[in-house]
């Protein structure tokens, strides 16, 4: 494995002084990287551990765990073993039995980056790796994107050193130093998907071209930088990042397809989501352009979307039915499903803050009550005479259909007084008359 170390400079793989933590599962191709990186270290000035991960799928996995033990100890490497229950997962939240493993395996790896007891994580994928999965990634219908394949580093933590190596080269290496390996049985199931690939297509296209590996990788590298360069035309400046959902200005939708799948992609890596396909990719765009305000369509991984008005969102969108009465009260107010809202007495007229109401005092009824919206209820805004329908004002205000059962109401009957922390009625505002005042503020999903 000559060439692995040019490969690991030219990629800036690892700086000097960091921990390079090395998935292993005790197979022939994780057990040569921990070997090689391991016996390398002291030239890269970095510190190198294992990182071992018992799936609980397959019954020899936690003697597959102790192999990779032993072999630590015995090359005085230190190791970090960790079990895991994939298929409790698998069948939790409805994923494949390899879906569930990843998933499993990767938030170990995010554990031990975020505790700080690793810098990186080190990928035991060769070459034949990297030709399957753009191979399976052209079968399953993969863009540009899909067809560059693996990097050999991604978002700076995880990195593949032997990215770049055939399969012969480890075989080479484990036989010069002699070092043993575990079999995973499953390997031979070609029941899944990748196993169908590496055990039958590649066979068989490497007896007619012998080259087939390199090929495949060759024409990944192409598409990765043509990929890089479509990807430096897109402009994500206008998207609006929430706690749990994305905001995508409709305009984008307007762009050309190629820059409009990009973009979306790019929003549901923000989710942390490997298994994306083109077709919820061409959902998404034709639903953008075509579903009507307000319309909800639902994608894989308990993800919606919406089109609210100018804008379409991605994310965990809740649709809450509230129900329940509030007497309006002096101090703090829970309301479910919304928040909280603090109402303060005063005699001292000031200007409101932001996410702030003042009000007349004397113009609050006793009976007044927070509550949510209901047929036939009507609100005079501020400034202006009449009233006017609530459901026709929400629609003035683009207020999004799918957040208007959420939004607590001040009402008397069906009079609104006061929607909270959007607007007052004309009836309840402050006047040269006005000698006592109501401070009401609102703080969302605050307990």
């Amino acid at each position: 494995m000559e060439g692995v170390l040019d490969y690991i400079k030219k990629n800036k793989m690892i700086n000097r002084g960091e921990i390079i933590g090395v998935a292993c599962s005790g197979g022939r191709d994780s057990i040569a990287l921990l070997h090689y990186l391991n016996s390398i270290k002291t030239e890269l000035d970095c510190e190198v551990v294992a990182v071992t991960v018992d799936h609980g799928i397959r019954k020899n996995s936690a003697a597959d765990v102790e192999f990779v033990m032993q072999f630590c100890k015995d090359n005085k490497i230190r190791a970090y073993k960790f079990k895991g229950e994939a298929l409790k997962v698998a069948k939790e939240e409805k994923l494949s039995i390899e879906q569930a493993a990843r998933k499993v395996r990767y938030g170990v790896f995010e554990t031990l980056i975020k505790k700080g007891l690793v810098d990186k994580i080190a990928l035991a994928h060769h070459m034949y790796d990297q030709a399957e999965t753009v191979l399976l990634n052209i079968v399953r219908g993969a863009s540009l994107a899909g067809a560059r394949g693996m990097e050999p580093v991604r978002d700076g933590i995880y990195i593949r050193p032997l990215l770049n190596t055939p399969r012969e080269e480890i075989m080479s290496y484990l036989d010069e130093f002699g070092l043993e390996y575990v079999e995973d049985e499953t390997n031979k199931d070609n029941t899944y998907s990748r196993n169908y690939i590496r055990n039958v297509v590649m066979p068989t296209l490497r007896r007619q071209f012998r080259q087939v590996d390199r090929s495949i990788v060759k024409f990944a590298e192409f598409c990765a930088k043509d990929d890089d360069f479509i990807n430096k035309q897109i402009n994500l400046g206008t998207v609006i990042d929430g706690k749990d959902y994305v905001k995508v200005p409709l305009s984008y939708f307007y762009q050309d397809e190629v820059l409009v799948n990009r973009i979306l992609m790019k929003v549901f890596k923000r989710f942390a989501l490997q298994d994306i396909e083109s077709k919820h990719i061409n959902m998404v765009r034709e639903f953008a352009l075509e579903a009507n305000n307000g319309s909800i369509i639902n994608l894989p991984f308990k993800l919606k979307v919406c089109k609210e008005y100018d804008y379409i969102i991605i994310g965990a969108i809740k649709k809450v039915a509230s129900h329940g009465e509030y007497q309006f009260r002096h101090g703090k107010l829970k309301i479910d499903d919304y928040g909280v809202i603090r109402a303060t007495a005063s005699k001292v007229k000031t200007e409101p803050k932001p996410h702030q109401h003042i009000v007349d005092y004397e113009a609050i009824p006793e009976d007044a009550v927070w509550r949510f919206r209901q047929e036939g209820d009507t609100f005079a805004p501020l400034g202006l005479k009449g009233s006017k329908k609530l459901k026709d004002y929400f629609i003035d205000k683009k207020i999004p259909q799918r957040m208007r059962d959420t939004i607590p109401v001040l009402a008397v009957g069906n009079k609104i007084l006061i929607i909270a922390d959007i607007e007052i009625s004309d009836e309840v505002k402050v006047t040269d008359k006005t000698t006592q005042f109501f401070k009401i503020n609102y703080e969302k999903d605050l307990i």
